[in-house]
C-alpha cells in the first residue's frame, strides 16, 4: 500500500479511539456528572447522530476541497472539540462536543475512503479499505484500552486531552504524506452527478445490511465494561486488557476481511454475520463465566471486524458514479446502527434485563442483518452492474463488476 494510505489509517485510528473509548469511560463519566449509566451511553448515540449526519453533509460540502485540505480542517475542528469536551462542566456540554466531533470525523471517513480507493488499482480497494479502517481496529486494541487505564488513574478528562494530543499529530502527518488531490476531478463531476449515482436500490439494501451489522456490534461493546465487571466479575484493573484483545481479533478480522472480500465479498458477508449471531448468543448465555467471556471476547472482535472489508468496498463497486457519497453513506448507515443499538441496549437494561441483556439484542441485529444480506445475495445475482456516472472511481479507472452474490452456504 503506498504510504499516504497508511496515514490515511492513522487518522481514523486516532479520532476511533475516540469513538469507542467511550465504552470504557462510561462508569467514570457518569459518577463525574451524575448521571446512569445508560443516560451515559446515550453519549455514544450522540456521537453516532453526528455521524449519521455529517457524513453525507460533509462529503457534500467538501467535495470539490482538495482533500488534504478538507482533511486538515476537519482534524482541527475535531480537536477543538475535544478541547472543549475535556473542559465540559457538565452533561449537556459534553453531549453537544460529542455531535460536533462525529460530525467532522463523518467526513474525515468519507474523504479517507475516496482516497484510498484512489490510490490504488481497482483489484486492491479491498486491502486499501481493510487498511484505512484497520486503523480503527488498532484503536481498538491500543487507544481505547489505553484510554480506560488512562481514565482510571487520571479521570476521563485526561483520555479527552490525548485524544486531541493524537489528532494533533496525524494532523501534522496529514499535511506531509497525503496527496493534495480534488474529489471532483473527473470532469463533469459534480454533487449532482454523486446524488445521481446513488438511485439503485442495492445500494440501499447494502446500507441496511451495513447498520443491522454494526448494530449487532456496538450494542454489546457500548456495555461490555459494565458486563464484564458487574456481571461476569471481572475486576476493572483487568478491563483494558480485554478490551485490547477484542482489538486484537478485530485486527486479525480486517485482516482477513480485506483479502476475503476481494473474491468472496457477500460468502464473507454472511458467515461473518452467522459468526456474530453465535458468539453475541454465547456471550449471553455464558455472561457469568469470566474465563468464557473473556475468549468470546476475542472471537466477537474477529467476527465484528471481519465483515468490514466487504461492507466498505461493495458500495464503491454498487455506486461507480458516486465514489464520494457511496462511502460516506456507509458511514452513515454504520452510525444509524451504532445510534439505535445503544439505545436499544439501555432499554432492555432499564426494563430490569440486565447488562448481559444487550448480548441478546446483538444477537437478534445479527440476525436481521443475515436476512438482509442472503436478500441482497440473490438480488445481487438478478441485477447487472451499476453504470451511474461517468466516474468510474476517483482515479478515474474502469469500475469494478459488482459481484455474482454468493450465500453463505450451510455445507
Amino acid at each position: 500500500m503506498p504510504l499516504p494510505v497508511y496515514i490515511l489509517g492513522f487518522v481514523i485510528f486516532t479520532q476511533g479511539t475516540s469513538e469507542f473509548m467511550l465504552s470504557g469511560l462510561l462508569p467514570n463519566i457518569a459518577d463525574d456528572l451524575g448521571v446512569s449509566i445508560p443516560d451515559a451511553g446515550l453519549l455514544i448515540s450522540a456521537f453516532a447522530i453526528g455521524m449519521v449526519v455529517g457524513a453525507p453533509l460533509l462529503a457534500l460540502t467538501t467535495l470539490r476541497w482538495p482533500r488534504r485540505t478538507a482533511l486538515v480542517a476537519l482534524q482541527a475542528v475535531f480537536i477543538a472539540a475535544h478541547v472543549v469536551g475535556a473542559l465540559a462542566p457538565g452533561y449537556g456540554v459534553l453531549f453537544a462536543t460529542r455531535v460536533i466531533s462525529a460530525l467532522v470525523y463523518a467526513g474525515c471517513w468519507g474523504v479517507a475512503l475516496a482516497a484510498a480507493v484512489s490510490l490504488v488499482p481497482a483489484g486492491a480497494r479491498g486491502r486499501a479499505v481493510a487498511t484505512v479502517a484497520g486503523g480503527l481496529t488498532l484503536a481498538t486494541i491500543v487507544g481505547v484500552p489505553a484510554g480506560t487505564l488512562l481514565s482510571q488513574y487520571a479521570g476521563w478528562r485526561a483520555a479527552f486531552w490525548a485524544v486531541a494530543a493524537a489528532t494533533l499529530v496525524s494532523l501534522v502527518c496529514t499535511v506531509f504524506a497525503v496527496p493534495d488531490g480534488r474529489g471532483a476531478a473527473t470532469p463533469g463531476h459534480s454533487a449532482a452527478t454523486e446524488l445521481r449515482g446513488l438511485a439503485r436500490p442495492q445500494l440501499w439494501l447494502s446500507y441496511a445490511v451495513t447498520a443491522f451489522t454494526f448494530g449487532a456490534v456496538i450494542v454489546t461493546f457500548s456495555y461490555l465494561a459494565s458486563l464484564l465487571t458487574d456481571v461476569s466479575g471481572v475486576s476493572e484493573g483487568w478491563v483494558p486488557g480485554v478490551l485490547a484483545l477484542f482489538g486484537v481479533g478485530g485486527l486479525l478480522g480486517i485482516a482477513a476481511g480485506g483479502r476475503l472480500a476481494e473474491a468472496h465479498p457477500m460468502r464473507t458477508l454472511g458467515w461473518g454475520l452467522v459468526g456474530l449471531l453465535a458468539v453475541s448468543a454465547a456471550l449471553a448465555l455464558t455472561a457469568r463465566h469470566a474465563g468464557v467471556v473473556v475468549a468470546l471476547v476475542f472471537v466477537l472482535g474477529f467476527v465484528a471486524w471481519v465483515t468490514n472489508p466487504a461492507l466498505q468496498s461493495r458500495v464503491f463497486a454498487l455506486a461507480p458514479g458516486a465514489p464520494t457519497l457511496a462511502g460516506a453513506g456507509n458511514t452513515a448507515a454504520f452510525n444509524v446502527g451504532n445510534t439505535l443499538a445503544p439505545m436499544l441496549g439501555g432499554a432492555a437494561i432499564d426494563a430490569g434485563y440486565g447488562f448481559a441483556s444487550v448480548a441478546w439484542v446483538g444477537a437478534g441485529l445479527a440476525a436481521v442483518g443475515l436476512a438482509a444480506a442472503l436478500v441482497a445475495a440473490r438480488a445481487g445475482r438478478r441485477t447487472p452492474p451499476s453504470t451511474n456516472g461517468p466516474a468510474a472511481s476517483t482515479a478515474g479507472q474502469a469500475p469494478e463488476p459488482v459481484e455474482h452474490a454468493t450465500a453463505p452456504r450451510t455445507a
